[in-house]
């Protein structure tokens, strides 16, 4: 089987870089010779990813956090061929896409998913949005997509230390985007099994959900299955700061849904667009834990977009 492992030695707050060597032996002990790339920058991994889609790799995994496995999707999916199948071994700070896909964090769970365990269909989600300089872009998403406070959040923890881990880093990302939130009143077109309608929506936080945990561990959509061919949309109900500070720490366990102002919904397709413009600047949109730009976006799904070993 020719593998090839995309490496992200920033992970794990830059613990990779140390530890892989190490884990390279136990990694080809299992899945025989890999080859081996490191990514440089951000979004070295899709360029790699892509390459070895082109040159016929039938294994390409993602060492690395969410970020890396969501560069090596967008890659996989900009490549001229198709058929290679997408790994992970986690080594990231939140994990929150392989606790959807059932993997356990260990190395020896991650390698007999990649050496022994089946395939499954993994559907992914594309976003379409205008960047602060006026260009429209383009982009691939595996777990969620969300506007208000998860890209605030996302920013913070970019600038954060990660040194006390990935929970107590998000906490206090959450902390300071909610001094910082408001409250965006969100006009949505939505697509569902072939019907559209209109919806208005007032909330702190709109997710769109192709995976059920994202903030290192918080279950926001504990009902999301990446392989059924809808996404889940879920609005955090509180509309004053205090009673969403009350109620968010129910994310963790999924109770958040018993908000009576909790919002949840399934599509194939939702547009978002901000209608209080006041809400602009700290309204953002977060994708698989990366801050990009406001809104509007349009999300759409891609069923059955690559086959992941899982």
């Amino acid at each position: 089987m020719k593998t090839l492992l995309v490496v992200n030695p920033k992970s794990g707050g830059g613990k990779t870089e140390k530890t892989f060597p190490q884990m390279r032996k136990t990694i080809e002990g299992a899945l025989g010779a890999c080859d081996v790339e490191l990514t440089k920058h951000a979004g070295h991994g899709s360029d790699i990813a892509k390459k070895a889609g082109d040159e016929g790799y039938e294994l390409v995994v993602a060492v690395g956090g969410d970020g890396t496995f969501n560069e090596v999707a967008n890659g996989l999916m900009a490549s001229s061929k198709s058929g290679t199948h997408i790994g992970l071994i986690g080594q990231g700070t939140g994990g929150d896409f392989r606790k959807t896909l059932g993997l356990e964090h260990r190395l020896d769970a991650y390698l007999a998913a990649l050496s022994k365990g089946g395939t499954r269909s993994l559907d992914l989600g594309r976003v379409t949005y205008t960047t602060p300089s006026g260009e429209a872009k383009e982009r691939h998403f595996v777990n969620i997509v969300s506007c208000g406070m998860g890209g605030l959040v996302d920013r913070y923890v970019a600038e954060a230390s990660r040194t006390l881990g990935g929970t107590a880093a998000y906490f206090g990302a959450s902390v300071k985007a909610l001094a910082r939130a408001e409250l965006g009143r969100l006009s949505c077109t939505v697509t569902h099994e072939g019907s559209e309608r209109v919806e208005k929506i007032s909330t702190y936080m709109l997710a769109i959900c192709n995976g059920q945990y994202f903030g290192s561990g918080m279950k926001v959509a504990p009902m999301a299955d990446p392989g059924d061919g809808r996404f889940e949309v879920v609005g955090m109900g509180p509309r004053s700061k205090v009673a969403f500070a009350l109620t968010s720490g129910k994310i963790y366990s999924g109770k958040h849904l018993e908000h009576p102002g909790a919002v949840h919904f399934g599509c194939q397709k939702i547009t978002v667009a901000l209608e209080n413009d006041g809400a602009k600047g700290v309204f953002l949109i977060d994708l698989d834990g990366e801050p990009l730009a406001g809104l509007p976006m349009t999300v759409e799904l891609v069923p059955g977009a690559l086959r992941v070993r899982a």
